[in-house]
């Protein structure tokens, strides 16, 4: 009987071992997951910022362009006094 009982707890031991070589593995898994998803997140950011940056810059050019255009309609008389 005591085999047996030590039999069962090896076997229990075995078993418990296997699990937790497979959630060793799983972890690592996710570990290299969450690094690469951290490096795409920090790309996708800088991606952002560029594109507000880029946002920023047409904005500073169509100012520009307004302001230009309101001083050929004043020259060439275009523009209605009232607006």
């Amino acid at each position: 009987m005591t085999e047996n009982v030590e039999n069962l707890v090896l076997e229990h031991l075995r078993h418990i071992r296997s699990r937790v070589d497979k959630i060793s593995e799983d972890v690592d898994t996710m570990k290299l997951r969450m690094q690469s998803f951290d490096e795409r997140l920090v790309s996708l950011e800088r991606a952002v910022v560029n594109v507000h940056s880029d946002f920023a810059l047409v904005n500073i050019r169509l100012d520009r362009i307004d302001g230009r255009l309101d001083r050929v309609e004043r020259r060439l008389e275009l523009r209605d006094e009232l607006t």
